[in-house]
């Protein structure tokens, strides 16, 4: 975990949990994998997604976006945390998800790369912390635009 999250207002259990709760309405019946996730904002509200797959493939959704734009849709625009579950449907264990490179640039468009945290968790008691820095070094975001 990078040394710039304060994980002190951060409140992992719950949003393991949350996501844990919103993987079990993913609608995946194509790839079996469901996902889950929950973003916590600058507020400490909690938003929840889960994947959404179509037979065409290219008009589903991942959790992380279905969850962030969701918040986005309520008026809020800084996150500082996100928890994603996954794991096949079959499978009684899960496995770690991360975010894909859509999401990674979705979630750099409305956190502090360095600032915001991404737990990845298989249960509320085994789940890895990282930076959005970490997972996407080097990423281009609004800052680049501004004058």
């Amino acid at each position: 975990m990078d040394g710039k999250i304060n994980m002190d207002e951060i409140p992992v259990a719950e949003l393991i949990k949350s996501a844990l709760e919103a993987r079990k309405k993913s609608y995946s019946p194509y790839s079996g994998y469901q996902v889950g996730a929950a973003v916590l904002t600058n507020e400490l509200r909690i938003y929840t997604g889960c994947n959404i797959e179509n037979a065409a493939y290219s008009p589903g959704i991942c959790a992380e976006r279905t969850a962030v734009y969701k918040a986005v849709s309520e008026g809020k625009r800084r996150f500082r945390a996100i928890a994603i579950t996954g794991g096949r449907a079959d499978e009684q264990e899960l496995s770690y998800a991360f975010p894909c490179g859509v999401c990674r640039q979705v979630l750099r468009e409305f956190t502090q790369p360095e600032e915001f945290a991404v737990i990845v968790a298989k249960s509320s008691e085994d789940y890895k912390i990282y930076s959005l820095a970490q997972l996407l070094p080097e990423s281009f975001g609004p800052d680049h635009l501004s004058k």
